[in-house]
């Protein structure tokens, strides 16, 4: 199994935007969990935003909400992560992630509980003040 591999991190200024992109698997494979999540030295991971591919349903932890929107390109099997107005809180490693199979699409909404997730190389965010 492939697991998805962030890209798109660097480093901004506050105030600036950044996109991260994602592939993730592709074809039939039922209603699921795709999300981003991030994690910052010291601290706990921390679920981002989360989409069910079921009815295209998204879901944003408070601290991103305004801020963050994340969508997906289902022709490329890429799912993005829009950053926008970054603050120095929001310097971390952001992973995408991808569920098993779900019909409950209150599983994609933060905090994940990561049982059955799948996730790869994530990339560095950095926000400076």
């Amino acid at each position: 199994q492939v697991q998805p591999v962030a890209s798109g991190g660097g480093s901004v200024q506050a105030g600036g935007s950044l996109r991260l992109s994602c592939i993730v698997r592709g074809g039939p494979f039922g209603s699921h969990c795709l999300g981003w999540f991030r994690q910052a030295p010291g601290k706990e991971r921390e679920g981002v935003a989360g989409v069910y591919t079921g009815d295209g349903t998204t879901y944003y932890a408070d601290s991103v909400k305004g801020r963050f929107t994340i969508s997906r390109e289902d022709n490329k099997n890429t799912l993005y992560l829009q950053m926008n107005d970054l603050q120095p809180d929001d310097t971390a490693v952001y992973y995408c992630a991808e569920s098993r199979p779900t019909p409950l699409p209150s599983k994609c909404r933060p905090p994940f509980d990561y049982n059955g997730w799948g996730w790869g190389q994530g990339t560095s965010v950095t926000v400076s003040s």
